[in-house]
């Protein structure tokens, strides 16, 4: 026994112990049991009141820079480059 430690403490110490491995082993209980009686999972349906999704996200789009506005960019991307 620690010298360090009052008899309390290590009392606490041993229930704390003692509660932490009662309940690992009921929750695992749990688990196993709601694994055995888990029905299997049936197709989800679509739901008719939502909007189908679309697959694909937007068209990409392009713009065409002046050569003034390329300049200047190519001079802003220098500058927080730090170069």
């Amino acid at each position: 026994m620690p010298e360090h430690a009052p008899t309390l403490q290590l009392i606490g110490v041993a229930v704390l112990a003692v509660t932490a491995v009662a309940w690992t082993g009921v929750l695992l209980r749990l688990l196993r049991r709601t694994n055995l009686r888990a029905a299997p999972r049936r197709r989800a349906t679509p739901l008719p009141a939502l909007p189908r999704q679309a697959r694909g996200g937007p068209p990409q789009e392009s713009v065409e820079l002046t050569p003034a506005e390329r300049d200047a960019f190519a001079g802003l991307v220098r500058r927080l480059a730090g170069g």
